[in-house]
């Protein structure tokens, strides 16, 4: 069985105000489940308008992430005032969270991204993490959210910052399916591997002016948060479980091992985990292509403000064993990083990040 959308999306300026008729159609009393003070004007005008259609509405925060301490007490909130849906407002974490509690609960679950950081709202994909921030395990949801609400009004409000995080993430589509699943014979795959690289053409050609546009709302900024958020996520919906993450993902879920006291977001560390990748493709795969593909990519991330190092995410990786504790991770038994066509040791990754750190601190 494979979940390829969301059942319902809306879209565009008034995606909130068209998807309103649809939601109060499917629920009673709806859960809005969110996480930061920053997005509380927008999930107070969610809330509103809720029970302005006489809906019996509750409100839950995440305290930490989407963690199995904060699913655990949304959910008893859920059981204790008989909700009968999941809204989830909010980035990433939020989506993933309200996702997998739905699912838990046998109730259907309603996706309002707040940012392009992630398509998490459109997958039928939790991923979890501990309570700081360290990445546990993937879960696959039986189904994608039953309503996905992608008001642009809404993003507007979101940091720049989030949208060069999204833009990274969904860079890694192209990068990390086309060498996992390039010799599977499935057309849905071999499709999705081609929609990936058109996404990463048009985030090459507008990425940059959406990030400089985001509050003129551009034709380039609106091309590039659906890109983010529902294109990246139709590429799994269509490529599904054999249109894999790599390596870019592995070293990313390595990375939230060691705590630092910045948080950083989660397309922030894949695509530095996208140029190792390339790095790896060059050294161990005769990638020609690779170092190219590393100087396109450096150049739109200075533009995005991204960093492109492992130092640059604030951790040394000369220090607390913090080398041999991402090189371990990556190479777990059950790491993405194996979905590579080529062997990956523990050596391969100290011996490219070395080289990577310390070519950055030359430079």
């Amino acid at each position: 069985m494979q979940s390829i959308s969301p059942e319902t999306i809306f879209r565009g300026n008034d995606a909130w105000e068209k998807a309103l008729p649809q939601i109060v159609n499917l629920t009673k009393s709806p859960l809005i489940l969110g996480r930061t003070i920053h997005t509380n004007n927008i999930k107070n005008k969610i809330y509103r308008d809720l029970k302005n259609q006489d809906l019996n509405v509750n409100t839950a925060n995440l305290q930490f992430d989407c963690c199995y301490e904060d699913i655990s007490k949304v959910k008893n909130i859920i059981q204790n005032n008989n909700n009968d849906s999941v809204i989830a407002a909010g980035g990433g974490k939020v989506l993933d969270a309200g996702k997998y509690i739905a699912e838990s609960l046998h109730v259907p679950c309603i996706t309002v991204p707040l940012s392009a950081s992630t398509c998490a709202g459109w997958t039928a994909l939790s991923n979890i993490y501990t309570k700081k921030g360290q990445f546990i395990k993937d879960i696959a949801l039986s189904s994608c959210p039953k309503i996905l609400v992608y008001d642009h009004k809404f993003i507007q409000t979101a940091p720049s910052r989030t949208l060069a995080s999204g833009i990274a993430d969904a860079l890694a589509k192209w990068y990390e399916s086309s060498i996992t699943s390039s010799t599977i014979d499935d057309g849905l795959v071999q499709q999705a591997i081609q929609i990936s690289r058109v996404l990463r053409d048009q985030l090459l050609i507008d990425g940059e002016k959406a990030f400089k546009s985001q509050f003129e709302n551009s034709s380039s900024w609106r091309k590039t948060i659906e890109a983010c958020g529902l294109t990246a996520g139709l590429v799994g919906g269509i490529g599904g479980e054999k249109c894999r993450t790599a390596a870019a993902h592995a070293i990313h879920n390595a990375i939230t091992q060691i705590i630092t006291p910045n948080k950083f977001l989660h397309g922030e560390i894949v695509g530095v985990g996208l140029l190792l990748q390339l790095r790896l493709e060059e050294m161990k795969n005769n990638n020609k292509l690779a170092d190219q593909s590393i100087k396109q990519l450096m150049l739109l991330m200075k533009a995005l403000d991204l960093p492109t190092t492992i130092s640059e995410l604030g951790i040394n990786v000369f220090e607390n064993q913090n080398l041999d504790k991402i090189a371990d991770f990556t190479c777990r038994d059950k790491s993405e990083i194996h979905f590579l066509p080529f062997e990956i040791r523990k050596q391969d990754i100290i011996e490219v990040i070395e080289k990577f750190e310390q070519q950055k601190i030359k430079m």
